[in-house]
């Protein structure tokens, strides 16, 4: 099975332009329907939804801002019946309220089929054993997963987080094939692996891990890849465009993510100026839902930075535009004696070091208006500070210092892991 909706995945970019436009026209008029976003469409110098007559008017069309979800709280967004929805979920709100996603049912199954896509595109099929390892409640990833299992006829084991001990558990009793999860949690199923006192150290079942919600190097890819003896995949989605998997995944040729083009728009803008940036140069991405009732999205900014890669066929077969691998946010940049860089940059560098491990921090503190970086790591036995220090400033570019820690030291969570500490 290498397609779940092969019609839909390889139409012609002649179709795909029809059905953008078509769904364009129909996001926007859907969006027309809440007084909120009606408001703020005007604002932005939209008269009517008829003021789109081609895609090119996508330019003219004003941004969605994370900022704007949250003004909008909880549902001020809504464009159909309240009594219409079926779910919703939410970001954390740890930065301030909340951003929320509601759906009804026909965008709880848009979801499903763009997760089912993701899905069979990894190599899954049906009756394959699938266990999902984001959690189950307000954040998006576990009941996403759950979906996309229930529409790709996947057999679900729905582990949610934490626990790893009964994850490997599960996954060997029920011979899992593949699992969903943030990437810095597989560190800690390896650790649980090694440290086994019986020596049986491996899940033979395991073919395919489905890492979102983090970005992480190449590197970290081939020490998962080759200890686990698994196939990585890089799926991609957000709240605010409807959860994890909506916006795509990279396939078997691993030659960038695929975007479902027909469920939705990408721009690739200057961060700076807000305007659209030719294939091939790295910006901020920007989507635009064509297939949402419920609350859809216009132009709305990510913060994520890659690039367009390429609009021709893939070697899978799928004719979807693929992107780059997001490199980090802009609002993740930092900034350190006239040094921009992004937390997986330093990762990148970390993980060319030999005997540097998984685990590592980026300390930030401020003194009398100057910032000083202090970078921790675990290693083994024999790297030191002073060459993690250097190392860095080979490839950043400025001198942290450098820290070495026992393998195990450096704290541990379940969920994402917290790599910016400032003081």
């Amino acid at each position: 099975m290498k397609y779940f909706n092969e019609a839909a995945e390889t139409m012609s970019r002649d179709e795909l332009g029809s059905v953008q436009l078509r769904g364009l026209k129909k996001s926007l008029a859907n969006a027309w329907r809440s007084d909120w976003t009606r408001e703020l469409l005007k604002k932005g110098g939209v008269d009517s939804p008829e003021d789109v007559k081609s895609l090119e008017d996508l330019e003219k069309l004003p941004f969605l801002t994370k900022d704007d979800f949250r003004d909008a709280y909880p549902l001020k967004m809504l464009a159909v019946p309240r009594e219409t929805i079926r779910e919703f979920h939410q970001s954390s709100g740890s930065t301030g309220t909340p951003v929320v996603m509601a759906y009804n049912e026909h965008d709880l199954d848009q979801w499903a089929e763009c997760m089912a896509r993701c899905f069979v595109m990894a190599g899954l099929e049906p009756g394959d054993a699938f266990q999902i390892m984001p959690t189950f409640g307000l954040f998006n990833g576990g009941f996403g997963c759950y979906h996309g299992c229930r529409k790709a006829n996947l057999f679900c084991v729905p582990a949610s987080s934490g626990n790893t001990e009964r994850q490997i558990k599960l996954m060997r009793d029920f011979g899992v094939k593949g699992f969903c999860s943030v990437v810095s949690y597989v560190p800690r199923i390896i650790e649980k692996l090694d440290a086994d006192p019986s020596g049986n150290r491996d899940i033979p079942s395991i073919k395919v891990g489905i890492f979102g919600s983090e970005t992480f190097s190449d590197e970290m890819k081939r020490r998962i890849e080759s200890r686990l003896h698994i196939e990585c995949f890089d799926i991609y989605g957000m709240t605010e465009t409807g959860g994890i998997g909506t916006t795509g995944q990279d396939c078997k040729a691993h030659a960038g993510i695929h975007v479902w083009e027909d469920q939705y728009l990408a721009e690739i803008i200057d961060p700076a100026t807000g305007k659209v940036l030719p294939d091939g140069e790295f910006g901020e991405i920007v989507f635009t839902s064509l297939n949402r009732e419920a609350m859809p999205i216009i132009r709305y900014r990510t913060h994520d930075i890659t690039r367009i890669l390429s609009r021709e066929r893939c070697a899978c077969g799928r004719t979807h535009l693929r992107i780059d691998r997001i490199t980090g946010r802009t609002d993740d940049m930092l900034i350190v004696k006239g040094v921009n860089f992004y937390p997986r940059q330093v990762e990148e560098a970390l993980m060319e070091i030999p005997g540097v491990k998984d685990e590592f921090q980026i300390i930030l503190e401020e003194h009398n208006g100057m910032t000083d970086v202090t970078v921790n790591v675990e290693a083994e036995p024999g790297v030191t500070g002073h060459t993690v220090a250097k190392h860095l400033r080979e490839r950043l570019g400025f001198l942290p210092k450098g820290d070495v820690f026992p393998v195990g030291s450096l704290p541990r969570l379940e969920g994402k892991a917290k790599r910016v500490i400032r003081k």
